[in-house]
């Protein structure tokens, strides 16, 4: 068993080659070998976003604060709130943020596959992203 304490891990800046606008990165964790778990809470202020990505074994945020967004490569963008969880299934494009007006917090949740959970594309444009 390992409990990682409230508290004990650095907040992280979310580097600004994968994300837009402000964006913290706060409760790291990973499963052990054999399993490919890992996830972090994930802050986004206002207007901050993902860069469009994939994931080879699809990905699971699990919003617990705020309004934001979501959206899939030819989809329409979606509004996600506190208790929705939404699926990107694998290898499939997609981008995740707040809205222009309101901070968002989710859990995102992911599993490797040969030591890669993240496939890190483009920025999502401004055109591309609701004002």
């Amino acid at each position: 068993m390992d409990i990682k304490r409230s508290g004990t891990q650095l907040s992280e800046k979310g580097p600004s080659e994968y994300f837009t606008g402000v964006v913290r990165i706060d409760a790291k964790f990973a499963g052990s070998a054999p399993a490919r778990v890992a996830g972090a809470t994930v802050t986004f202020e206002p207007g901050a976003r993902t860069a469009w990505h994939t994931h080879p074994l699809g990905q699971t945020p699990i919003v617990t604060f705020g309004c934001g967004l979501v959206q899939r490569e030819g989809g329409p963008i979606e509004e996600i709130r506190p208790g929705d969880i939404v699926w990107f299934a694998p290898g499939g494009k997609h981008w995740h943020g707040a809205t222009p007006t309101s901070a968002m917090t989710h859990i995102a949740i992911a599993e490797s596959l040969d030591g890669k959970a993240v496939e890190w594309m483009e920025k999502v444009s401004d055109e591309q992203y609701p004002r």
